[in-house]
């Protein structure tokens, strides 16, 4: 179980300081597709089983994923008004049912001002996370769409445990900041190319050597 003890700074903690960060700490289940956060200033979010999806919206309001943080992570943006000069439009759903520990965002803002511990790992996953989504908009600018799917559909793989993935072409849109209509013509592609197979509400992954080439080009 992920909790306040095994975060990086605990130690550095007085005994006071300490017992402020257990006692606030509060258990929190969110079903699969419930909204987590989105945009009030929610506090912390240790992840303790399930995992969590952090999205942004484009322009156009479609949604492109930044950082899905799993078991043993930490969600830092839900803290944002502990974060000085971070405000950008950010939300945070339970991708799998999740169990949470909520850190509220009060206590983790006043820690940060009194440890310089907390401040240090606070610029560190800052720093951590900004790069993350600095390569996701580098990805969308710069790579090419059909190399940016096999890329997501090898990372599906590992979360399913296995080659047949339940995703429907709205969630992988989603993750990639698309439109659906585009996944289903490139799948339909990946179909005919002998890498795929379609099925309603699977896709299973018949080549993986090929997905795994492809997903290094450029």
């Amino acid at each position: 179980m992920f909790t306040p003890e095994d975060l990086s700074f605990y130690g550095a903690l007085s005994a006071a300081q300490r017992e402020t960060l257990r006692s606030s700490a509060r258990e929190h289940t969110f079903e699969r597709g419930a909204r987590v956060y989105d945009g009030e200033c929610t506090g912390l979010l240790l992840v303790q089983e399930g995992r969590l999806r952090a999205y942004t919206l484009s322009a156009e309001g479609r949604e492109i994923t930044l950082f899905r943080p799993e078991k043993g992570e930490v969600c830092l943006f839900s803290a944002s008004c502990a974060l000085r000069g971070i405000s950008f439009p950010l939300f945070v759903t339970a991708e799998t049912r999740a169990r949470v520990l909520l850190v509220p965002a009060d206590v983790y803002k006043r820690l940060s001002e009194e440890s310089a511990a907390v401040g240090a790992f606070t610029a560190q996953l800052m720093a951590q996370r900004f790069s993350q989504a600095m390569w996701v908009l580098d990805e969308v600018l710069n790579k090419k769409f059909d190399a940016r799917l096999a890329a997501l559909l090898l990372k599906e793989e590992e979360y399913a445990g296995g080659k047949a993935l339940k995703l429907t072409h709205e969630q992988l849109a989603a993750h990639l900041g698309t439109a659906r209509e585009a996944v289903s013509r490139m799948l339909k592609y990946f179909e005919r190319e002998g890498l795929v197979r379609l099925s309603r509400g699977s896709i299973l992954l018949a080549d993986r050597e090929g997905l795994e080439a492809l997903a290094k080009e450029n």
